[in-house]
């Protein structure tokens, strides 16, 4: 059975709703600087009996070794209580199994996840228990693995109770025989998993891990034997727009906060309201530029997060340009980035998503007087991208939406980018094929959608690239013969198409369907200046696609043209029925 989060999801029935974790009031918390932990019916004596053991591990990395009580945040100690303090050990049962943390970089984010890893070793009853760190990289997983032995060889009696092995990266309780090791974050090591906790540090690098729901259903699925374990993950936002099995938990996660979800999470998110990530117009840069929201999402401030490393990091990003910008908010503020902004960047994106309007094809057939279509791509390694660009009747405002295909063969070809690509398909923006030409045929019908509603003025292409299109578009009369299909020039001649976006999406005369793909297809695309002129290409890499922009800029090329409306009564509803039937 599918679930709203993806297979990272699990089905939970019947969570007692004296343990919800939500948060509905998150906002003024945050604003407030308030605690994002609720209120819980914890089972004091393990929650006081945990507390008192993490405060006594040292911090090794700091000056004098200071123990967590001495100069760790209270708000960690919040987590901490809930964690341990959920555990019913007359039952072995734990009543919160997972904790996700989105926190900024700065924040002792790995320091206080691998104490809280030494803590269960110390407080963990069962005996030959399994202990994991998880990471997408060794590197990030050794680095947690580094802190917890070291936090044991601050504490001459801890010594005494474990034995670390480091060439094996591994740590044995010798009472015990519980065990905390780091492990690659792959099925093959995964796979049939015993763990009893688990602790997964930067989540968001795993959105290019094209295996990684199945590393996280493989460590859900020990939990599932083993009730009184947990799952903690850890992660500040990503660099890029959230995709693959990060974009599922922090929604999972977001759902579970604000009260949409009920499950045994704890969702600990420090992220400013949408509001305040996006600017509120074009005239006003956003909130977080402001320092005095830094506090607001780093609970350390005043500790490893100091507030002039913040400002002089925005400055010095602020001199670099958009794209260190942008890394910035995202690494030290939690800001989600939603269209992947550059220095290079095409000038319209830092617009794109302040003209997102809920729009279907079906609204613009109801709506407009006139339709324009683009297309582009359709390479074995590329999207087929198709855009309409619909002129309103009565505000005479230009309407986008657009959607992409893609074959077998190219869905293969990117390991890097097939998480991205599920993203899509599960918004319902992007279609896999079966098999070529399959595409072809999507397209064809679509702007026969457009055609026999009376409203298609004309189909544009890249000349270079139409190939079978044109055989395709033949089928239903769409032909350079009758003025319906038509190549558009590319390079530096599309870019009048570019410039007119870039001022209607800033006056507020172009609106679009909002959808993800877009967004970061718009973020994608790059400038590049020739000895004469600009233009827009994609990324050298050929990850980033920009296929279905590349088609919006040839419908809004054709709009640019005015062309007049057709006369037409028929009604999306008639259109779609009739292509039903």
């Amino acid at each position: 059975m599918s679930t709203p989060f993806g297979s990272a999801a699990l089905e939970i029935a019947d969570v007692d709703p004296a343990w919800s974790t939500a948060v509905p009031d998150w906002e003024q918390r945050i604003l407030n600087q308030q605690p994002l932990v609720p209120e819980l019916p914890l089972f004091k004596d393990e929650a006081d009996y945990a507390v008192r053991v993490f405060n006594r591990l040292r911090i090794p990395d700091l000056a004098g070794r200071p123990t967590f009580a001495e100069v760790g945040g209270a708000w960690f100690l919040d987590i901490v209580r809930v964690l341990f303090g959920s555990y019913d050990a007359a039952n072995d049962n734990r009543r919160i199994q997972e904790v996700f943390l989105l926190v900024p970089k700065k924040n002792s984010k790995t320091t206080n996840g691998a104490g809280i890893m030494v803590t269960w070793l110390i407080v963990n009853p069962v005996h030959n228990a399994e202990g994991l760190l998880i990471a997408p990289t060794k590197t990030i997983a050794e680095l947690a693995f580094t802190q917890a032995k070291n936090m044991i060889r601050a504490d001459a009696e801890l010594v005494k109770l474990f034995h670390i092995q480091d060439h094996l990266r591994k740590i044995t309780h010798k009472v015990s025989n519980a065990v905390l090791q780091v492990k690659a974050a792959d099925t093959d090591a995964i796979t049939g998993s015993k763990a009893h906790v688990t602790l997964i540090d930067e989540v968001h690098v795993f959105a290019s891990h094209p295996r990684a729901a199945d590393v996280f259903l493989e460590l859900r699925g020990a939990l599932t034997a083993r009730p009184g374990g947990f799952l903690m993950m850890i992660t500040t936002q990503s660099k890029k727009a959230p995709a693959g099995v990060f974009k599922s938990e922090l929604e999972r996660a977001r759902a579970v906060r604000d009260g949409k979800l009920n499950l045994p999470l704890l969702a600990v998110l420090y992220e400013l309201p949408k509001s305040m990530q996006q600017p509120a117009n074009t005239n006003t840069p956003p909130v977080w530029r402001n320092p005095d929201t830094f506090a607001l999402v780093n609970p350390n401030m005043g500790r490893s997060a100091r507030p002039e490393f913040l400002l002089q990091q925005m400055q010095s990003a602020e001199r670099e340009g958009v794209e260190a910008l942008a890394l910035f908010a995202s690494q030290y503020l939690n800001v989600e980035i939603g269209v992947g902004l550059s220095t290079d960047g095409w000038s319209g994106a830092k617009f794109w998503i302040m003209r997102a309007r809920p729009l279907t094809l079906e609204d613009m057939i109801d709506r407009c007087e006139v339709i324009t279509i683009g297309g582009d791509g359709g390479g074995l390694d590329d999207l087929l991208g198709f855009a309409a660009v619909g002129r309103e009747r009565e505000t005479k405002k230009w309407l986008g939406w657009a959607h992409a295909l893609i074959g077998p063969q190219g869905f293969k070809l990117r390991v890097e980018n097939q998480s991205t690509y599920q993203d899509f398909m599960n918004e319902g923006t992007l279609t896999l094929v079966e098999g070529l030409p399959h595409d072809l045929e999507w397209f064809r019908d679509h702007v026969a959608i457009i055609k026999d509603a009376g409203l298609l003025a004309q189909v544009g292409l890249d000349p270079a690239g139409i190939g079978g299109i044109v055989d395709a578009l033949a089928d239903i009369d769409v032909t350079q013969e009758n003025g319906l299909l038509t190549g558009v020039a590319q390079g530096i001649r599309l870019m009048a198409a570019a410039k007119t976006l870039e001022r209607k999406l800033v006056d507020g005369s172009f609106e679009h369907d909002g959808s993800r793909l877009m967004a970061w297809c718009v973020g994608n695309a790059r400038t590049r200046q020739t000895s004469t002129a600009v233009m827009i290409e994609r990324a050298a890499s050929g990850y980033g696609k920009i296929d279905p922009f590349m088609a919006l800029l040839n419908a809004a090329h054709l709009m640019s043209g005015n062309p007049q409306p057709a006369n037409s009564s028929a009604t999306a509803d008639e259109i779609f029925a009739g292509m039903v039937a």
